[in-house]
């Protein structure tokens, strides 16, 4: 079943962010590796122990009991509401994708941080991994600080005045911190022994904050109208009020709650407004996720994480509420804005809520310190960061991580620092909402790909419930502080370009992926290759590969050419389907891959099966691309003697940290370890195909309107050094910049001497794409014309092919280049040349061939008993192409005659190329056959 389903079926190789003993070690996987009956066992927590208790301790704390009075007090009730509006629509619309990530198969023991990286990936999964983890870091020690908030509140000595009997702890900053330091000590205390002990611990602190919070209900109808001694004033001016009323249930008090009133902040001295306020109120929404991350101990997690945190946070949004109604009703707003810790003060028994602080704030604060260092040893143990969090990874003989925790509390500690809950509470805030938009993003992505294995059987979400909570979240992000908001951001990109482009391979999916395919097809489809025009025409290659041992050069120079356009790799295998176990090419497509980041070339590999080289490139021609995206131009090394050279010898090529192809320089021929790319042909080996093979391949392509280029010597092809040569030297043309020489004319028909055929246009656009490239920018060209010196038209050939260039911006160097010695050996036979049109003629064949109709060009055709060609001539070409090429070329261009009609002719035509090219260095033959520049715009 897991290979028929492998994404539905997947089980999250990690440990419960609560109990790591449950977690597989470093390098191991738990897929697979329990027993039906042991993973039973293990799952005991249903929807009420395992994700209501863990997610209301987690969003009770602070807020419920410390900060009501202060966001009633500063916002009036009608913000207030607004206020837990805006940030449970926020959260509710994070649950919502959550759910739905949480739904999307059967998950093993994890948390959010689990669920994410192995749905998406490891570009969201660790980028938000990060994040979650430095938020609760962050949360932590906001607890903390409110926990020594309300400990100075009972116990600390006022600043002026007498003290009572039980305000014995000195106040200030410093004092302040020891205490925080001291009970993130306690909490570090708990963590080291095992998370176990707050894990058994929850129930009993559940009934402690419900009895609380029912003795808080019932005191607002109880207990009288009283006088409330508010906390020390020294942060205000000295003729603000040291009392406050508690009315009970009066019209004028409500009426006076109704409508803000923001003033400054007794605890640091700063005005608040509805952003400061928003800022520290959200901290009692956050938490959301503790249910999820009991994932490894539920026994239906699909069942159960979607009702118990809906259900978790119908439950805090209607306390919240009415914590709200009930507290602008009874309580004046002096004495909202200046105690807040009044809760305790209108008790019918104080002491209890105090109880309800501690207790509630302390089991927040283990709760961030635990999950901020499970993140951490999650992330360390995948090893999405390299080395960096490799000491994070060491755990006790019980599993506990404990150098995690260590490293989460040394940040606590820096954190504890800032002093005041208020101070940080926006930082926290904008933390966890990033973290929520991502998560919402992470779903939303899931959902426009439209994989066919999302399907989370919780449906109650849509693309426009996960818009919603990225927009929320964001535009809450920067209202609180603008500048924390781009700074985490951008930290959050940062982390996930990092992870993306120097994080190890895995196999857990990537999001990125399938949004590609998804795009890349719609795309496709509307790649419409009726809508084509000569205007956006660019290369689209397809170079046939034998052996890419010998042909490394080549490959990254058509890299090159390729400007922006298709570049495919193509290889034949010889073979037949039938009568094999198995397709032979599918386990090759790694080592091709490999080799691919090796050179780093932007190219697609293509393998097929044939039985004879000329059907396997029929084939790819065929059916390589889809739709307008289809290779144009074939590519293919020379035929030649020459015995090819192994470049890579001696490397070993990677891919994702992989070892896919090694060879060593001491290693024997005949035994190395390289199936897939087999050793280089030897000097007496015989080819895969003959010369008649070779040249029909030619044919084929051009019967089927494809552009034919033909590589000779690019073996000899040095990239590192011609393009190092070309480079500027402070900002000035280098004199030493390669030049890369273009020679128009059909050479093997010099009574064809017209320069603006097809073919030679070709030509041109090709040295123009090579040259416009960022690595070829310094490169020159130079264009040869030939010329005869006793032609009175000369000049006016001259000017009309600059005058040409300039039409299609084209910048190169004219070079006349007089032939007369060598057109002479052709005309030998003869005793006179055909006398021809200035611009020229195009050849015999390619004129009826290629649909260039001769009252349309000017084109005057010769007999078809023309002069044959001698090797002598053809060697005088040869030595004149050679002498006309000083300084040496990085590449020359040359025009490719179209194959003979008649294929007993086909070894004289190979013959002739081979002359023609013969000892010129890297050399393109070109012949192109459709229309690629344009003049208009």
């Amino acid at each position: 079943m897991s290979e028929k389903a492998p994404l539905l079926h997947y089980r999250l190789s990690a440990g419960n962010i609560l109990d790591p003993d449950n977690a597989p070690k470093h390098g191991q996987t738990k897929a697979g590796s329990s027993t039906p009956s042991k993973d039973k066992n293990t799952r005991k927590l249903g929807v009420v122990f395992g994700v209501v208790v863990p997610t209301l301790l987690s969003m009770f704390s602070v807020v419920v009991f410390l900060r009501i009075g202060f966001v009633v007090g500063q916002a009036g009730l009608y913000q207030s509401i607004a206020m837990f509006l805006v940030a449970y629509f926020i959260i509710t619309m994070t649950v919502l994708s959550v759910c739905a990530v949480s739904t999307n198969g059967a998950l093993d023991a994890g948390g959010a941080y689990y669920m994410i990286s192995r749905a998406l990936g490891p570009e969201f999964g660790g980028s938000i991994g990060i994040m979650f983890f430095f938020a609760n870091v962050c949360g932590s020690a906001l607890y903390i600080l409110g926990l020594v908030e309300a400990v100075l509140s009972a116990f600390g000595t006022p600043e002026e005045g007498a003290a009572g009997p039980h305000e014995v702890l000195p106040s200030g900053y410093w004092w302040s911190l020891l205490y925080g330091t001291g009970l993130l000590f306690l909490c570090l205390i708990v963590c080291l022994v095992g998370a176990h002990i707050y894990a058994k611990a929850t129930f009993v602190i559940l009934i402690i904050v419900a009895a609380v919070l029912t003795s808080v209900f019932t005191s607002f109808f109880i207990v009288g109208p009283t006088v409330v001694i508010l906390p020390d004033a020294s942060a205000l001016n000295s003729s603000s009020r040291n009392a406050a009323n508690y009315t009970g249930f009066k019209l004028h008090t409500l009426e006076d709650n109704l409508l803000p009133g923001y003033t400054v902040d007794y605890t640091t001295g700063t005005m608040m407004s509805f952003t400061t306020v928003f800022a520290v109120m959200f901290n009692g929404c956050t938490g959301i996720m503790a249910g999820s991350n009991m994932s490894g101990d539920l026994k239906n997690p699909s069942y159960s994480i979607p009702r118990g945190t809906l259900a978790a946070v119908i439950t805090t949004f209607i306390t919240y509420n009415l914590l709200c109604v009930l507290s602008s009703w009874t309580c004046e707003r002096h004495l909202l804005q200046r105690d807040y810790s009044f809760l305790g003060d209108i008790n019918v028994w104080p002491p209890m809520v105090t109880i309800g602080i501690y207790s509630s704030t302390m089991s927040a604060a283990m709760s961030n310190l635990i999950g901020a260092s499970r993140i951490l040893y999650a992330l360390s143990k995948d090893n999405l960061f390299g080395g960096v969090l490799a000491l994070a990874r060491k755990t006790s003989r019980s599993g506990n991580p404990w150098a995690s925790v260590l490293v989460s509390w040394l940040l606590v500690q820096v954190v504890l620092f800032a002093g005041k809950l208020n101070t940080i509470a926006g930082i926290v805030t904008i933390f966890f909402l990033l973290v929520y938009a991502a998560v919402n993003l992470a779903c939303l992505a899931l959902e426009w790909a439209s994989a066919p294995n999302f399907r989370p059987s919780f449906r109650c979400f849509t693309w426009h419930t996960c818009a919603l909570g990225i927009l929320g979240c964001l535009v809450m992000m920067f209202l609180i502080n603008a500048i924390y908001a781009f700074a985490s951001i951008a930290f959050m990109l940062l982390l996930l370009m990092l992870i993306h482009y120097l994080g190890p391979m895995s196999n857990w999916g990537y999001i990125s992926q399938a949004l590609i395919f998804h795009q890349v097809r719609k795309y496709l489809l509307r790649l419409d290759v009726r809508k084509d025009h000569v205007k956006f025409w660019r290369p689209q290659l397809l170079l046939m590969v034998a052996n890419p041992r010998s042909c490394t050069s080549l490959m990254t120079f058509i890299n090159d050419l390729k400007k922006s356009g298709l570049y495919v790799l193509g290889h034949v295998k010889l073979g037949v389907l039938d009568g094999l176990p198995s397709d032979p090419l599918q386990s090759r497509y790694d080592s091709w891959l490999s080799l691919v980041d090796h050179l780093n070339i932007k190219a697609f590999v293509n393998l097929t099966l044939a039985d004879s080289v000329r059907h396997g490139v029929q084939n790819l021609l065929f059916i390589t691309g889809f739709g307008g995206m289809r290779p144009n131009t074939l590519v293919l090394g020379f035929y030649d003697d020459c015995t090819p050279e192994d470049h890579l010898q001696g490397k070993v090529l990677q891919s994702a940290g992989h070892r896919l192809d090694v060879v060593s320089p001491s290693t024997d021929p005949g035994e190395q370890r390289t199936p897939f790319f087999p050793s280089v042909r030897g000097a007496g080996d015989l080819k895969d195909l003959q010369e008649e093979e070779y040249v029909s391949v030619i044919a084929d392509a051009v019967k089927m309107g494809k552009n034919v280029t033909l590589a000779r010597n690019f073996s000899q092809f040095k990239r590192e050094e011609v393009l190092a040569s070309g480079r500027k030297i402070r900002g000035k043309q280098n004199k030493k910049a390669p030049f890369v020489d273009v020679w128009p004319l059909n050479l093997l028909r010099p009574d064809s001497c017209r320069y603006v055929d097809t073919c030679s246009l070709f030509l041109l656009q090709l040295a123009c794409v090579l040259q416009e490239t960022r690595a070829w920018s310094q490169a020159k060209l130079r264009l040869y014309l030939c010329v005869e010196d006793g032609c009175s038209l000369k000049e006016e050939e001259e000017t009309k092919l600059r005058a040409m260039l300039r039409e299609l911006r084209i910048s190169a160097q004219v070079q006349m280049v007089v032939w007369d010695q060598v057109v002479a050996l052709h005309w030998q036979r003869r005793g006179q040349k055909k006398e021809g049109d200035m611009i020229g003629s195009a050849q015999n064949e390619d004129v009826g061939r290629e649909g260039d109709a001769p009252e349309e060009s000017g084109i005057q055709k010769f007999p078809n008993n023309a002069a044959q060609l001698t090797d002598e001539y053809i060697c005088a070409v040869n030595n004149l192409i050679r002498k006309h090429g000083a300084p040496q070329p990085a590449v020359r261009f040359l025009y490719l005659p179209r194959p003979p009609a008649d294929t007993n002719r086909y070894r004289d035509y190979l013959h002739h190329l081979d002359l023609l090219s013969r000892d010129l260095g890297p050399t393109l033959l070109i012949h192109g056959v459709t229309p690629v520049v344009t003049t208009d715009l």
